[in-house]
């Protein structure tokens, strides 16, 4: 295995990171790596709890992605058992606990997901629960024992809800040290996650050093916005633009985020080399150009990312058909009514709306047209003399109603 030099490595390593921890000791290991010509072993703990996957969760595995690219060893870590507990980080109550079943089930979604952004070829992928259900009831109490109330209690979301006498159960606090102990069974030297992830990442190095093993170094990486540009992307927030999501609705969505979010997303959504990112900022600064035409670009590059030139081509000529000049797009999808069905349940068979409580709040928002004019009837019935009739769902989704 041929590496490339320490300081060509740091530079992709570093690229879109908010912190290296700490950066001497990282590359120490680069250079013993290259001296006895053995990969790092690079891990990346995830969090089974919801099986949908953004571009947000984007940003870490393209890190992981950069790392396979430099010849080291990838560690995809499920924590299935760990979802049991729940993770408290970011969250002002605690965070519900799944059964290992169901963490296992969004699991296999999770990798499948994955897959757009990791070689899987040459990825490992362990579930936590394999190690972690062999510990006995005294196994947790000597781990327990290897960190204080007193610096878990540092962590700020714990802080913050002692403070404001928010319950904290017990069990939360065994959530770093159970994350922690994945470190020491695969031996990481490196381990990558969110800037909210910085303190279960650090408690990871403590418990390996009390195990003898040299302390991994972390990598953390920032949060994305969502489209809103306030809250970071999540699917509770209805801001996220999902690693499935079709090319025409990735493209539709990175062209409504805010002037503001251009720079960012070309750092943390498509991983832009240093330069592309200054000429960006550079052209934002410049009052002849239109900041619309920087975000064409953005979306394009995202879309040959998850997808292909050919796709990004495609999805902005059928931006430019709807968006601009208002015309339905040509690709739709169709349905055939055979009888009379509620509008609703429609939407709801052919997966344009996520639930029936969906489609009233988009009803009542006006946010649903057919044929162009605005529905706001939730109870409206179509059937087989609609024909023809296109169903338009918010801004992107349609439906089009043939015949047989």
């Amino acid at each position: 295995m041929s590496f490339l030099p320490v300081d060509e490595q740091l530079e992709i390593i570093s690229r879109g990171t908010e912190e290296v921890i700490p950066l001497n000791d990282l590359r120490k290991k680069l250079e013993k790596s290259i001296k006895n010509n053995k990969p790092l072993v690079i891990k990346l703990g995830c969090d089974p709890s919801r099986p949908d996957l953004h571009i947000g969760h984007g940003v870490v595995l393209q890190k992981l992605r950069d790392f396979q690219d430099l010849g080291h060893q990838a560690i995809l870590v499920i924590g299935d058992f760990t979802a049991m507990i729940g993770d408290p980080s970011d969250r002002n109550k605690t965070r519900p606990q799944l059964t290992l079943e169901e963490a296992k089930a969004n699991a296999e979604s999770y990798i499948k997901q994955s897959k757009v952004i990791l070689d899987v070829k040459n990825l490992k992928v362990l579930f936590n629960s394999t190690w972690l259900n062999k510990m006995n009831f005294q196994d947790v109490i000597n781990l327990s024992s290897k960190y204080t109330v007193a610096r878990m209690i540092e962590r700020d979301d714990f802080t913050k809800r002692f403070e404001s006498e928010i319950p904290i159960s017990m069990h939360e606090f065994l959530y770093p040290l159970a994350q922690a102990m994945d470190s020491v069974e695969i031996k990481s030297d490196v381990e990558l996650g969110g800037t909210d992830q910085k303190f279960n990442l650090l408690v990871g190095r403590d418990i390996q050093k009390e195990h003898n093993q040299d302390p991994q170094s972390i990598i953390t990486l920032p949060l994305l916005e969502g489209t809103d540009g306030i809250e970071k992307m999540s699917k509770s927030y209805d801001n996220y633009i999902a690693l499935d999501d079709s090319a025409e609705d990735m493209y539709g969505k990175i062209m409504s985020i805010n002037d503001s979010m251009i720079e960012k997303y070309y750092k943390l959504a498509i991983f832009a080399e240093k330069k592309k990112v200054l000429e960006v900022k550079s052209l934002l600064k410049d009052d002849s150009i239109n900041p619309r035409d920087i975000k064409k670009d953005l979306a394009k590059a995202l879309v040959e990312k998850y997808y292909d030139e050919n796709a990004a081509e495609k999805a902005e000529k059928s931006f430019e058909k709807v968006f601009v000049k208002r015309d339905n797009p040509d690709d739709m999808p169709e349905v055939v009514l055979s009888s009379e069905k509620s509008l609703i349940d429609l939407l709801l068979g052919e997966n344009l709306i996520s639930s029936k409580g969906e489609g009233k709040r988009l009803i009542a928002q006006k946010a649903i047209k057919i044929s162009g004019e605005i529905c706001d009837d939730p109870n409206k019935l179509l059937s087989s003399k609609d024909n023809g009739a296109i169903i338009k769902v918010g801004k992107r989704r349609f439906l089009k109603i043939v015949s047989s």
